[in-house]
C-alpha cells in the first residue's frame, strides 16, 4: 500500500483523499477543503476513501493522521480540514500551493 500511495502523491501536485468525490463530497469537512481549493483555482485530484477500505486504513498509517480529508501538496502531507482552513485564513496555504505549482 505504501508504494501505491507514494506513487499517487508523487503523480499530482495536489491530492485530496476525501470522503466522496469533488463533485459529491460525503462529509462536511471534505466539502470545506474542496471549496477552498476550488476558490483558489488550483487543479487537484481526489480519491474517495469510502470506496476502498484498504486505502482508507492504509492512508491512516501512511500519514499518521486518523481522519479525513487528508491534503497532500507536492508529495507532502499538508493536513486535514482544520489545518487547511487555518492555513487558508493566514495565507500559508496559498503560499504553499504557489511554490508547488512553480516546482
Amino acid at each position: 500500500m505504501r508504494a501505491t500511495l507514494d506513487k499517487v502523491v508523487a503523480s499530482h501536485k495536489v491530492v485530496l483523499f476525501m470522503k466522496g468525490t469533488k463533485d459529491f463530497p460525503q462529509c462536511g469537512f471534505s466539502h470545506t477543503v474542496v471549496q477552498i481549493l476550488r476558490s483558489l483555482d488550483v487543479p487537484f485530484e481526489t480519491l474517495d476513501v469510502l470506496a476502498n477500505e484498504a486505502l482508507r486504513q492504509g492512508l491512516k498509517e501512511y500519514s499518521s493522521w486518523p481522519t479525513f480529508p487528508q491534503l497532500y501538496i507536492d508529495g507532502e502531507f499538508f493536513g486535514g480540514c482544520d489545518i487547511t482552513v487555518e492555513a487558508y485564513k493566514n495565507g500559508e496555504l496559498q503560499e504553499t500551493l504557489e511554490k508547488a505549482m512553480c516546482s
